[in-house]
């Protein structure tokens, strides 16, 4: 562990909010789960938003010693439109208007999840589990819901039974509702009727003939709720009871909300210390919505091919964008923002990229040790990023200032800079200079192509004209042109 226990990590807890000094469960390690994508389309941004967040916090604990068990499910069967407990699967929709299988359009954006992610510098989870993985899980937990006089049967569907749990616990403690105002603002609709009150929701929900994702249970052929998924996969990998649970602000209630009740009536206990909610991403200050064209993918903004965006903008660039805001609060995305943050990234690279080239001296004119002190007490305020990135953006100031011989340092406070701002840069805030990796990537591809430039002139001196023809065709067809000279090959990209 990092030796800063006299700054102690505070989180803002959703359930009580306040922020509250953290404790795990057991000494060193923590568990943390965070609801994932519902894979029926290309992950937005606003998604992305939660989990960047996520992937610092992660990666801050880990940078603190602890033994961090990340578990961030894919939800693939079970969430219904419009998050209710009526109507047709987002998948199973998705797979009839494309005319394909279900797991088909599950695959398809899955990959381009994690291919986004892994765009962003996001660290892996420990574990991502699937909800069509846990069907046999959530039907015991459904059996023990049921024993336990909190879930009810009706017509091969299970619901909970909400009235009955909030005569013991607090039905709305994470999202401040009370049950009666619950009851005041619900309005009976189609297809409820079955349900002992509007409030109920879906713990196994029967199959339509038409819906195509189905497995067999106690109570019919069917599908789990969306709530129940969450609190299978978290329990089963995390314990009963675990540290930390995120996801976004929209998920507090019901989704939430659900998981603590299904967990409380299923095991009698609290499941989560700590609830932690990152906040919304506006587009020009209006929500993101693809039904009004204010709305931009990941994809569009690496590549440009947008109409929001007067350029395009690197990964690494919209990843700082995002951390230059705090979690918690609404973030907006604009063509301003995105130039400011990338001058503001390129500033902070230059200034660490010549540290190395810094003259020491006998004395330092820069408190290195207490600046790094400023840096964990921002991160350890409830994992302040933007306060982090103002002491950087101090020591920046301070190797400028070195630099142009207005001030000086030591050998030892030097390397103390040199760690902390690599520490933070890079481990903590995820970021990439993109720059040296654009420089490896360029080096590896035409090292690769001096390769296959050796291996034609082997072949043609072999007299294999068939293989050296291949060889110049394939290139070709990538972009990359021959010429052959007196001299030798030499290559050019089209």
């Amino acid at each position: 562990m990092q030796a800063y226990q006299e700054n102690e990590l505070k989180i803002y807890n959703s359930i009580s909010s306040e922020k509250e000094v953290f404790k795990s469960i057991t000494e060193g390690y923590i568990g943390m789960y965070v609801c994932g994508p519902t894979v029926y389309s290309n992950v937005h941004l606003g998604n992305c938003r939660t989990f960047i967040s996520f992937d610092l916090v992660f990666r801050y604990l880990k940078h603190l010693g602890y033994k961090v068990r990340y578990v961030r499910n894919i939800t693939d069967a079970g969430h219904l439109e419009n998050d209710a407990d009526v109507g047709e699967d987002r998948i199973a929709k998705k797979a009839r208007l494309e005319q394909i299988e279900p797991m088909e359009v599950v695959q398809r954006y899955t990959v381009d999840f994690h291919n986004t992610l892994m765009r962003f510098n996001n660290l892996p989870p420990s574990i991502e589990p699937t909800a069509t993985g846990h069907i046999i899980e959530q039907i015991e937990i459904i059996k023990e819901i049921i024993d336990n006089g909190f879930g009810y049967i009706v017509n091969g569907s299970v619901y909970f039974d909400v009235l009955k749990y909030n005569k013991t616990n607090h039905y709305g403690a994470l999202s401040k509702r009370n049950i009666e105002d619950l009851i005041h603002n619900t309005r009976e609709t189609a297809g409820q009727s079955e349900k002992k009150n509007p409030q109920d929701f879906a713990l196994w929900k029967k199959a339509e003939p038409q819906h195509i994702m189905r497995w067999p249970s106690p109570w019919s052929d069917g599908f789990p709720g969306w709530h129940l998924e969450c609190t299978t996969m978290s329990s089963k990998y995390l314990g009963e009871q675990f540290d930390i649970h995120g996801g976004g602000m929209d998920l507090k209630f019901p989704h939430h909300e659900c998981e603590i009740a299904q967990a409380q009536a299923a095991t009698g206990k609290s499941p989560v210390n700590y609830w932690m909610h990152a906040n919304l991403l506006t587009l020009n200050g209006k929500k993101m919505a693809k039904s009004t064209g204010n709305n931009i993918l990941p994809n569009e903004i690496f590549s440009g091919n947008n109409d929001i965006l007067s350029k395009s903008f690197t990964p690494s660039v919209t990843r700082f964008f995002m951390l230059q805001a705090h979690y918690r609060s609404i973030l907006d995305f604009s063509n301003d923002a995105l130039l400011a943050s990338e001058k503001g990234f390129n500033r902070l690279l230059e200034a660490y990229n010549s540290l190395s080239q810094l003259e020491v001296s006998s004395s330092s004119d820069f408190d290195v040790a207490k600046w790094r002190q400023q840096c964990y007490q921002a991160m350890n305020d409830d994992f302040n990023s933007p306060i982090l990135i103002a002491h950087l953006f101090e020591a920046v100031k301070q190797v400028n200032l070195i630099k142009d011989k207005k001030a000086q340092i030591t050998q030892d406070d030097l390397n103390l800079l040199q760690k902390t701002m690599k520490g933070f840069i890079f481990d903590v805030l995820g970021l990439v200079d993109e720059s040296i990796a654009q420089d490896s990537s360029t080096e590896r591809l035409n090292g690769t192509i001096e390769l296959l430039i050796q291996l034609r002139a082997e072949a043609r001196a072999n007299r294999d004209f068939s293989t050296s023809d291949k060889i110049r065709d394939e290139l070709a067809a990538l972009g990359v042109a021959l010429k052959d000279a007196k001299e030798g090959t030499t290559f050019d990209f089209q």
